[in-house]
């Protein structure tokens, strides 16, 4: 994570958005009097909503877990796909 003040990021506004993009890096952008911004790339946030919608559903979230705990404990089947 980079916290960098906002003119020094409007003056090479590309080599931050690619910063971002390419290195999945996360930019504070410090404001003057405060109100901070958050620059992240549409992947990254795309998989913040997409994490935050996983664990706003309790059951789900648990049943989650306890799958991911039974495969690091190798209690685990292999199916094939059926095809239609």
């Amino acid at each position: 994570m980079i916290a960098i003040s906002y003119s020094a990021v409007r003056q090479k506004f590309k080599d931050y958005c690619d910063k971002v993009t390419k290195d999945f890096e996360t930019i504070i952008i410090t404001r003057e009097r405060g109100d901070n911004v958050v620059m992240l790339s549409e992947a990254e946030y795309n998989n913040l909503l997409e994490n935050l919608y996983v664990r706003s559903d309790p059951k789900y979230y648990n049943e989650l877990l306890q799958s991911i705990e039974q495969l690091k404990k190798g209690k685990r089947q292999k199916r094939d796909l059926i095809d239609e």
